[in-house]
């Protein structure tokens, strides 16, 4: 242990430490149980891990009301979680963040400080942390008399509470800036972490993230840096598999881009994992791989030692313990669910007593059980938060490719027929069945016998299944065919059909929404125009005009087929063209007198009294935008219903289902009962 004589400030020290490795439950949001806390020292002790550091940002006592001491219930609370860590060879280390109101210079402040850490330090507990991370930098002016910065008064009051803990052995300081990027105007340059070096007692220990509050990467040269001017080596909080900023997200990925290399250059890491306490078995798990391959009791003066850590293999070893975990049933101890006894028996349970199925009825369900497979679909899907696992980059790879080439999957017969054609199919049936094994694996993860790990993962896996649901039917959609109804892309979508909800909408509205995207893709929301058509644009028309024909493959004269090949004039102003970035994408045209267009007595009388005028529409597949041709459908109805219309009838061949769907979703025109109407043709309008 390191005295206080012999400890003087910035001298690095030079005595042997053990490398602290471990937890620290450090996140905003919902503190876990003391059961919660007791399994984790079991784990740790198991993995060979060693440290926990109690620094729950919502516990009251801990940071908001730090001044007050703990009931008798509280304390009975935290000495046998102390005794527990103990028993597990586990280092508690219990931390007080009173930055968020403390007045530094205040002796009465000090002393209310002291006698917080006194009554913690009576309950068994000998490991302590001053933080002072995530708040205001400007100082009181009773501070401001008494202080020349904000370092110098964190640094008096903490050197004052170690040496009155009589300078306990392991003893850590959180400074304000914990990270590279919160230094000015850089590391080496910082009057305040060259202050905290220079001034802050050796026998203490100092915090750090790395170059952000969550790092993808920490480099040996960055910590060399750090460490210089720390004047020590620092313990590093790793916020890499931390969610509480995003309440969508949760990282199952390997502890990873942290070389081991690094290990004789630290006084330790501290994983800050996600809030949910169970799904970060593999969090806690693969930094004991990675400590595992470094030295246990490192020398400050240790040499670099290379290792063969590998994050994939790593991980690997986490799902494969991980699953074991989940075929157990919820312990029976009231504490981790309050199942029975009976409910918690490995036995299967049993559906009905005796029951068995006729030979007509439908079978019995019976759960599949949860694979190594799944588990890996799942981490690969909640990766890490700079990187999306392989399976997740595919899917967004497919799906990015099927959006951009949907224009061949347009119309049936000649896409069929091409190259080209043939590659979407393949890809969208690769596509589907990716989205078919989300789907699975939620299913099972849904009957696994341990709820509890369930329950901390079903709204992830909840979400994910509903966004590759709707994913799904869009490409489904995009290829002619007619999903769900309830998944249909329409402007006016169930609930599930957008996602975000308030959050949502207003970082959509935001100059920075989706430049940070994992996987970068144009957006796809695009630029529409509706305009009057022109000569130049017969020829596109008549290229979708003739796609749509290949596809039905249907003899049936239409009267809309007249305007839209021009052997007869639209009315005025009924003649309008959809562009996008492409090109025309879409056609309406339009007679305000159909009977003009009529060689014969196409239709009877009684159907052209109440709907006198004709239109013919067709969108192009690559149009996924309900609500663009429903504007263009308005925009023919109102020019329609100026020219004096009543109503407006179109004409489809009735295996067009990919147009006859998608109208339907506009719910502008309807299906019309004509009498005497052929098989093949079907009559959809509207009055005006």
């Amino acid at each position: 242990m390191i005295t206080g004589s012999a400890a003087k400030p910035g001298i690095m020290s030079k005595k042997c430490k053990v490398f602290l490795s471990g937890v620290v439950e450090g996140f905003y949001g919902r503190p876990w149980t003391m059961t919660q806390r007791k399994e984790l020292f079991r784990r740790e002790q198991k993995w060979g891990l060693n440290t926990y550091l109690y620094a729950p940002k919502d516990d009251y006592k801990h940071r908001m009301y730090w001044r007050d001491l703990y009931s008798l219930e509280e304390a009975d609370q935290l000495m046998t979680l102390i005794s527990a860590a103990k028993e597990h060879n586990v280092e508690f280390i219990y931390a007080i963040s009173p930055g968020l109101d403390i007045t530094f210079s205040n002796p009465k402040e000090v002393a209310a400080l002291k006698r917080k850490l006194s009554q913690v330090c009576g309950f068994g507990c000998r490991s302590f942390a001053l933080l002072f991370d995530d708040i205001e930098t400007e100082m009181c002016a009773a501070d401001k008399e008494a202080f020349g910065s904000f370092a110098e008064a964190q640094v008096s009051v903490t050197n004052e509470v170690f040496l009155h803990l009589d300078e306990p052995h392991t003893f850590l300081f959180c400074p304000t800036d914990y990270c590279a990027l919160f230094c000015t105007p850089s590391v080496p340059q910082s009057a305040y972490l060259n202050t905290v070096g220079e001034k802050l007692n050796a026998g203490i220990d100092i915090l750090w993230t790395g170059p952000k509050v969550v790092s993808q990467d920490i480099s040996v040269a960055s910590i060399e840096e750090v460490s210089a001017v720390l004047r020590r080596p620092p313990v590093i909080w790793d916020n890499i598999h931390a969610n509480d900023y995003d309440p969508q997200r949760l990282f199952l990925g390997p502890f990873k881009n942290r070389p081991t290399e690094l290990i004789p250059k630290l006084r330790g890491v501290l994983t800050n994992p996600n809030c949910e306490f169970e799904p970060n078995f593999v969090a806690i798990h693969t930094l004991a791989t990675w400590c595992s391959y470094g030295q246990k009791d490192v020398s400050m003066d240790g040499d670099d030692q290379g290792s063969d850590y590998n994050p994939h293999e790593a991980l690997r070893l986490a799902l494969t313990d991980w699953l074991v975990e989940f075929g157990k049933a919820d312990q029976p101890d009231g504490a981790r669910g309050g199942r029975s006894k009976r409910e918690a028996s490995d036995e299967e349970p049993m559906q009905t007593d005796g029951y068995v199925p006729g030979p007509k009825d439908n079978p019995l369900y019976t759960a599949e059980p949860l694979t190594l497979e799944d588990l890996t679909l799942l981490s690969e899907l909640f990766y890490l938060p700079y990187e999306h696992g392989h399976t997740a980059v595919l899917m967004l790879q497919e799906l990015h490719w099927l959006r951009g080439h949907s224009h061949v999957a347009a119309f049936g017969a000649a896409g069929q027929d091409s190259e080209e054609g043939k590659e979407w199919r393949r890809r969208a049936e690769k596509f589907d069945d990716m989205c078919a094994d989300v789907v699975r694996m939620f299913n099972r993860l849904s009957n696994v016998p341990n709820r509890i790990i369930l329950y901390d993962l079903y709204n992830y896996i909840c979400d994910i299944k509903s966004g590759v649901t709707m994913a799904k039917a869009y490409v489904k959609t995009l290829g002619g065919q007619t999903p769900h109804p309830a998944l249909a892309l329409t402007d006016d979508p169930e609930p599930w059909g957008f996602r975000g909800g308030l959050s949502g909408e207003f970082q959509r509205m935001l100059p920075s929404h989706g430049n940070r995207d994992l996987f970068r893709s144009p957006p796809a929301t695009r630029v529409y125009t509706i305009r009057p058509c022109t000569p130049k644009d017969q020829p596109e028309v008549l290229k979708i005009f003739k796609e749509m024909q290949t596809e039905t493959q249907q003899k049936v004269e239409l009267v809309g087929d007249r305007l839209v090949e021009g052997h007869v004039t639209p009315s005025q102003n009924c003649s309008l063209i959809l562009d996008d970035a492409s090109g025309v994408c879409g056609y309406a045209f339009a007679l305000s007198d159909a009977k003009t267009a009529m060689t014969k007595s196409q239709y009877p009388e009684t159907m052209l009294q109440d709907f006198p005028s004709v239109m013919a529409i067709q969108i192009h597949s690559r149009v996924p935008d309900h609500s663009t041709a429903k504007r263009l459908i308005e925009h023919m109805l109102s020019a329609l219903r100026d020219s004096g219309s009543k109503g407006v009838f179109s004409e489809f061949r009735s295996n067009d289902r990919r147009m006859f769907d998608f109208l339907k979703t506009l719910d502008v025109l309807q299906v019309l009962k004509v009498d005497g109407l052929p098989t093949n043709l079907v009559i959809m309008g509207t009055k005006l």
